[in-house]
Order: structure tokens, then C-alpha cells, then sequence
């Protein structure tokens, strides 16, 4: 009886275009994954090699369980294709292109994930995804997005343990993210932030709001209970290593930390959210995903098979237009071809050698950096870097690119108040502390942020203009630890000049 009901049950399915619709859609979604394969490609990478994102490679099985839960619901409904969703999935394409010209790969992943998602309205139409809505919501756990909260994330985590250390009676300095106690010094590195925890907790307590609430009030306060705890919890986890070493050595508590962080202290969070929530469960364990009559089905047309590939035919042709245009823009030649960086005389000071430092910019063009010393025998560092143009093999704003050398113990520190269309910031390295003034000159504008130098970019390349973009940092390591040298690299860019100027006539064609 039960195998007939399932019989029964798959063929009325059948007979609402359910098959031509499952089909119809795989044929969209492979389209997407094979034309944006590349990036299809890195976001498996950062699952699979990028402990942050880790949590991500549940997420799909997470998803086919969720339908699965949801099966017999969505049999009593009736696919039917929403044909606007294509301008959704032009806009896809679109922000993917966006994400190819300026070399944000967080849009280009967005983007996937997005037309995925999009292309479920597109074959299958409203109803269905309304019963599919918390379904293609959690999709979006699929981006590997949230490195960008580090900085803030490490901020918050140095004044939790400061606070904590300072209650607990231990003397302690802090200094941006360095933390000093008497019998050790620490940084609140980008592993210590906590941004891992918080990104996977934020995906589980998301699931666990939804399957065990029914209330939004109820399923909002866990969510946030969940992100304020997993923030407090690493800060005490720090300052717990911190108390340790002040306790025991420093060697002693960072192989404390490892063990206790990566295999007990998430399990045991994860384990207190949830029994502290439990009590408050009100949402029975076999209370329906969704009301199918409540969706108002339509009615099966006639021709709703040949609607669901028109669909997917449609989809795919609106999707397509922005990897088309990023492939014509892609092979643009340079304006110029950079042979080499000339730095300049500056009045005042004199070239000498030696030096221990230099910013690293993967696939820069031309890139030179000299010291200089003024009649008070302040060493300054001058270093210039070009793209004649960018892309994904070398790009001015782009993941590891910047001041800190790969593989060494410089650090960023602090942002600092800087000068105009720059930016300033402190790194250290052990004891040694510099000070750095940085610009950017992209599609002939100058700036000191991050995202305006990646508008510029985009617009270089989507719009045909200037295709160099280039880099002047100005640096000074401190003499005395709390004396800034920011005075001192105020005066050498005065002698300087204009910065813009010092990046075009530093350039050497061939």
C-alpha cells in the first residue's frame, strides 16, 4: 500500500511537470557552473584549503536535505516558470562581470552562488520557491565571504582581553592588537580573531533558528545571542592563553590554545547555545516545512513542459551576456608598457644604502624602492610599484598584496590618521614599529582606499579608461617604539611633491 501511495504520489508529480522542470533546471545549473567553472573552481579551494571556510563544504549536503525534508510539500504544488527572474540573472551576470573587472573575487563568488539561487524562480516560478524560501536563503552560506570582519574582529578581541586582564589584576599594555604582559609579548593575529567561529556559528545557529522556532522574535534573538556569544567567548579564549602564559610560558599556552580552540572550545559554545536555547523550542519536531495550501498552487497548463525549458533557454542566454563582455574587455593591451621605475632626487635628503623592508605586489610591472636620509639622519623608504594592467595574475588591491611581506613576521598594527587622498598605517615586526604613508593612482585618481582604487579599476576596464594603476609608499621605522615618524614622512613628501606626479615620471617605457 505504501509502495503504491509513492507510486501514485510520483506520478501525479510527474503529471505537474515536476521531471521537466528537475531537467530543465540541472540544464541551467550546469550551464552556470561549467561557464563560470574557474570561479566554481576557487570556491571549492577556499572550502576545502582555507580553514575559515571550512564549515562550507556542509552546506550543500545541508541544502539536499532541507528539499528532501521538504518533499512531500512540494509535490502538491505546480512548477511554472517566472519569466522576469531572467533580469535577475542578467543582473548576475552583470555583478559578475563587475567582480571580473575589478578583481573582487567576493562578487565573483556572489555572483555563482546568486544565479544559482535565482535560476530556481526562474524554471520552477514563485510558489515553489516560496516553499523552497529558507532553502535558498541558507544558499547563500556558500560564499566564502566575512575575512573582511578580521581587522574589526581583532580590535574587539585585544579590548576584550585587556579588560579581562585588568580585572584579573595582571599589568598589561596594549597597542593596537600587541598585547604585553611582564613575562611576555602577544598579537591578536588574524587566527586569534575569532572569525572562523563566528562565521560558521552564525550558519548553525541560522539552521537551528529555522528548524527548532517557529516564533521570528525567538529565531532573531538566537541569532544574535549566538554572534554576541561566539565574539565574547574568543575574547576570553584569548585572554584565557594570555592568563596561562602568565601563569605557566608562552610556549605552554599556544599549545593550550591549539588543542583546546580547534577541538573543544567551538563543540563546547555550540553545546551551551543550544542547551540554553532549548527551553525555549517551539517548534515541534514534526510540524510541516510549509502549508502547500496556503501557497495558492496553479493549476498545470498544457504547456507547461515547453514553458520550463524556455525558461532555462532564457536564463541561460541573460546570464551568459556578462562573461561574454568580460571576455571581449578581457584582452585589452596596455596603454604602456613599463621597463622600469626611476626614483627621483628628492631636495633635502640623500640616497643611501641599505635597507630591510619592502612592500610585496605579485605581478607588478615594474616596482623599486631605495632609502634616503635626511641631515638629521632619519632613514626614510621610498618604494614605487606599476601594473601597466591589471588582472588576476597581478592586481594593486588584491588578497596578500600590500605592505606585510609573505612569509616574514610583519604585522599590521593599527590604522593611523592620514594625509589627503592617502591612507597611514603601522606594522610591526617583533620590537621594530614603522610607520607608513601609502597612495594609489588608478585610472588617474589618486587615493588611499582600498575601494575606491577597485571603482577606478572597474572603470578602466568597463569603460575604457587609463589602464596603469600604481602604488607610492613612503615608510620610516621608528627610533623609539612610542615616538611616530609620521612627522618625519610628512616632511619627506612635502620635498617630494605631488604624489601622482612622482608615480607618472618615475615610469621608464620601453
Amino acid at each position: 500500500m505504501n509502495d503504491m501511495s509513492e507510486f501514485e504520489a510520483r506520478t501525479a508529480a510527474d503529471g505537474k511537470g515536476w521531471r521537466t522542470a528537475i531537467i530543465a533546471w540541472a540544464v541551467v545549473a550546469a550551464t552556470i557552473l561549467l561557464l563560470l567553472h574557474k570561479d566554481v573552481a576557487h570556491i571549492f579551494n577556499l572550502w576545502w584549503n582555507t580553514d575559515t571556510f571550512g564549515h562550507c563544504l556542509l552546506i550543500p549536503p545541508i541544502l539536499a536535505y532541507l528539499v528532501w525534508q521538504r518533499r512531500s510539500e512540494l509535490s502538491a504544488l505546480t512548477p511554472k516558470p517566472w519569466y522576469p527572474a531572467a533580469i535577475l540573472m542578467v543582473i548576475g551576470g552583470a555583478g559578475w562581470l563587475v567582480g571580473e573587472a575589478s578583481g573582487v573575487a567576493l562578487l565573483r563568488h556572489t555572483a555563482v552562488v546568486g544565479l544559482l539561487i535565482v535560476s530556481v524562480p526562474l524554471v520552477f516560478g514563485l510558489t515553489v520557491s516560496r516553499g523552497l524560501a529558507f532553502v535558498l536563503f541558507f544558499a547563500l552560506f556558500m560564499i566564502p565571504a566575512g575575512e573582511q570582519l578580521v581587522p574589526i574582529l581583532q580590535t574587539v578581541t585585544a579590548a576584550i582581553c585587556i579588560k579581562l586582564l585588568e580585572w584579573s589584576g595582571i599589568p598589561a599594555f596594549i597597542d593596537g592588537v600587541f598585547i604585553a604582559i611582564p613575562n611576555g609579548n602577544f598579537e591578536v593575529a588574524e587566527a586569534c580573531s575569532g572569525v572562523r567561529f563566528l562565521i560558521a556559528m552564525i550558519a548553525f545557529s541560522v539552521l537551528v533558528a529555522n528548524l527548532c522556532f517557529k516564533s521570528w522574535t525567538r529565531r532573531i534573538l538566537f541569532v544574535l545571542s549566538a554572534i554576541a556569544l561566539s565574539i565574547i567567548a574568543n575574547g576570553i579564549r584569548a585572554f584565557g592563553t594570555i592568563y596561562i602564559s602568565h601563569l605557566t610560558t608562552p610556549g605552554f599556552a599556544a599549545g593550550v590554545d591549539h588543542i583546546i580552540y580547534g577541538w573543544i572550545f567551538f563543540a563546547i559554545v555550540m553545546f551551551l547555545l543550544v542547551a540554553v536555547g532549548w527551553r525555549f523550542f517551539d517548534r515541534p519536531v514534526d510540524d510541516p516545512a510549509f502549508d502547500p495550501a496556503r501557497l495558492q498552487p496553479t493549476p498545470p497548463t498544457p504547456s507547461a513542459r515547453r514553458a520550463a525549458f524556455v525558461a532555462a533557454a532564457l536564463g541561460i542566454a541573460a546570464m551568459a551576456a556578462g562573461p561574454v563582455y568580460g571576455l571581449v574587455t578581457a584582452n585589452r593591451a596596455p596603454d604602456t608598457v613599463t621597463a622600469a621605475i626611476v626614483l627621483p632626487d628628492v631636495p633635502g635628503w640623500q640616497r643611501i644604502e641599505g635597507r630591510d623592508w619592502q612592500p610585496h605586489y605579485k605581478g607588478v610591472s615594474a616596482e623599486a624602492i631605495a632609502r634616503y636620509v635626511d641631515g638629521e639622519g632619519q632613514p626614510i623608504d621610498l618604494y614605487i610599484g606599476v601594473f601597466d594592467r591589471q588582472s588576476e595574475d597581478g592586481e594593486l588591491i588584491g588578497y596578500k598584496q600590500g605592505l606585510l611581506p609573505p612569509e616574514t613576521e610583519w604585522s599590521w598594527a593599527r590604522n593611523e590618521k592620514g594625509p589627503a587622498n592617502g591612507r597611514a598605517q603601522q606594522i610591526k615586526n617583533g620590537g621594530t614599529v614603522r610607520d607608513n604613508w601609502q597612495f594609489f593612482l588608478v585610472n588617474g585618481k589618486l587615493t588611499g582606499s582600498d575601494y575606491t582604487a577597485k571603482i577606478e579599476g572597474l572603470k578602466s576596464r568597463l569603460l575604457g579608461g587609463g589602464t596603469l594603476a600604481g602604488t607610492l609608499v613612503i615608510s620610516a621605522d621608528r627610533r623609539d617604539e612610542l615616538v611616530s615618524a609620521m612627522p618625519a614622512i610628512e616632511r619627506f613628501a612635502s620635498a617630494l611633491g605631488p604624489v601622482d606626479t612622482a608615480i607618472e615620471t618615475a615610469t621608464v617605457e620601453r
